[in-house]
């Protein structure tokens, strides 16, 4: 039965693509691909003669009908300029649509600047969240970033080099001058991982070039407030004071970040 092939190519050096993808890529009838000359020079680096087709975000709805027509006979492979086809790119709406379809969709693993990125930053890699682009106009950047403020995953995301300097600044002002690793050309012959934080960043990247991936550090947790001798000591003066115990507490609570709950049971364990 035919088969939708994902194949994962290089995201950059061309030598990173397994003996599976090449072999995948020659025995399809037609390969899809986001940009069919920066797929030809991979094809013919390794002398594969399949026929090309362009499949991108400007055709993706005019070409869908027309791939999935050929593979009611034809095994099809889908690549994408550079990585795991389906992530950021409008392979996407052709992998759910074969799905739906009951198409047999079959990954061929390989290249992700997304792991490749994060193995690399020094950061913690026991988890993460992936952001893909940020939005490109400020407001709608802002609001992302302020909706992954406290998040403690380390997060990728990727920025182009036009406004690298833009989503640094905002980074920086929402997030804070956090650890981050931004990732340059990965590797490509001028491969950059920088390390350090957000305002070095800023310095360093003072004319970007290439293509970036970001990684930055999660929100760290913050130390859980614990009653102590100088809590109690507050509300006896609070209390001698006159001060009421719904005042009192609620002046405590927002001074130590303790809970109302413990410090009322504090307050009356002080009389």
């Amino acid at each position: 039965m035919p088969a939708l092939y994902v194949v994962a190519t290089p995201i950059g050096n061309l030598e990173d693509i397994t003996l599976r993808a090449i072999r995948t890529l020659r025995e399809v009838k037609l390969i899809a691909a986001e940009d069919t000359r920066h797929t030809r020079r991979l094809l013919n680096a390794y002398e594969i003669k399949t026929p090309v087709t362009s499949y991108h975000q400007h055709n993706k709805l005019t070409k869908l009908d027309y791939i999935l027509g050929r593979l009611q006979n034809d095994d099809v492979a889908l690549v994408s300029d550079a990585g795991t086809p389906g992530i950021s790119d409008p392979g996407y709406e052709l992998i759910v649509t074969a799905n739906q379809r009951s198409i047999s969709v079959i990954p061929v693993p390989g290249p992700s600047v997304i792991i490749t990125a994060l193995v690399a930053s020094g950061l913690p890699t026991s988890s993460f969240t992936y952001l893909g682009f940020l939005p490109r106009r400020a407001g709608e950047r802002s609001r992302l970033l302020k909706s992954v403020a406290t998040e403690r995953r380390t997060m990728v995301l990727f920025e182009s080099p036009h406004r690298l300097m833009a989503s640094l600044s905002d980074i920086q002002s929402i997030l804070g001058d956090r650890r981050i690793a931004v990732c340059r050309e990965l590797t490509k012959l001028y491969e950059e991982v920088f390390h350090g934080t957000v305002s070095q960043a800023i310095k360093h990247f003072a004319a970007p070039k290439g293509e970036f991936t970001l990684v930055i550090e999660g929100a760290k947790e913050e130390g859980k407030a614990e009653m102590t001798g100088d809590v109690q000591q507050e509300l006896r003066r609070l209390r001698k004071q006159g001060i009421t115990a719904r005042e009192a507490v609620a002046r405590v609570a927002g001074e130590t970040g303790l809970s109302k709950k413990e410090l009322y049971r504090a307050w009356i364990k002080a009389k």
